[in-house]
């Protein structure tokens, strides 16, 4: 066994102190409990695997990736297993746990300007895969991505609901989980709802986009989402607060903001099974004011 064994196969979690409608019930899929720490460790290693079997990459070739945090994390835990150099470019407000993490783990993190965004931060992977010889996985145009989600995540929420899942709740960033899971619970019933969750116009919620037109993710197919659910930052904050307080799961501010999506569809319904993803853990927020 290799610490790869141990990426996806995370539990179902029921929310159960948090008030819900009778009849509903809400499922959190935990993927900080991934090696990694965060439901990215699926896609990272599906695109640095495919690369190299592909031979996209060899040993020793130095990649460059943009990266808001779980996703360089992953690469950086999967790049020097895989024998490959990972250089991570990232916004400079990201919390120090997360850029430690990627050091930790042997990567090289070059920090932009916040006020730039991430989309600057993409911006100079690019560059740098043109002009410096560097090779980049792209996770928002790489269909190595949403592949994982399709062949496990989704998968595994059929499974583990025994195929009673009505609704799959996901914070849209790179779009990969939502674009995967859509793709195989849809293949399964087609009458299951895809429900996408964006920030509201202002809000800023770590993990979850609303891209500009240019920046949008190539792999995003919006015919795969049923609807979407905008949350603000402040729902985001009470709703992750109130999971580790009520429901014992520490996790970031996305996960919040999903599950707020998900409550909104259970206050519409009279049954149901809704899925909701937590896309990691808390503990890479501490040095914030998230939990202050």
């Amino acid at each position: 066994m290799t610490i790869f064994d141990l990426i996806g196969n995370t539990p179902l979690v029921k929310i159960s102190r948090i008030p819900v409608s009778k009849g509903v019930t809400i499922y959190a899929k935990l993927e900080g409990q991934n090696p990694g720490g965060s439901v990215k460790d699926r896609a990272a290693y599906n695109m640095i695997k495919s690369a190299l079997e592909r031979g996209n990459i060899s040993k020793g070739d130095r990649l460059v990736e943009a990266t808001s945090g779980n996703t360089g994390i992953a690469l950086a835990m999967i790049a020097r297993f895989m024998g490959v150099h990972m250089t991570l470019i990232m916004p400079d407000n990201s919390t120090p746990e997360r850029v430690k993490a990627m050091k930790a783990y042997g990567a090289e993190v070059i920090l932009t300007p916040a006020d730039k965004t991430i989309e600057y931060s993409r911006e100079l992977a690019e560059k740098m895969a043109d002009e410096e010889g560097y090779f980049m996985l792209n996770q928002f145009a790489n269909e190595d991505n949403y592949r994982m989600h399709y062949a496990t995540t989704g998968p595994e929420i059929w499974k583990d609901t025994q195929g009673k899942v009505t609704h799959f709740v996901s914070a849209m960033g790179t779009t990969g989980t939502i674009m995967g899971v859509s793709r195989y619970l849809k293949e399964q019933n087609s009458n299951i709802q895809i429900v996408g969750t964006q920030p509201t116009e202002g809000s800023s919620i770590p993990g979850i986009r609303r891209w500009s037109p240019e920046f949008l993710p190539k792999i995003f197919e919006p015919k795969r989402v049923d609807r979407t659910v905008d949350v603000s930052e402040a729902e985001a904050t009470v709703m992750t607060r109130r999971l580790a307080t009520e429901e014992g799961i520490l996790a970031g501010m996305s996960s919040g903001g999903a599950l707020a999506a998900a409550l909104t569809i259970a206050n519409e319904l009279k049954n149901g099974v809704i899925v909701f993803i937590v896309c990691d853990r808390g503990d890479r927020y501490l040095s914030s004011d998230l939990f202050a």
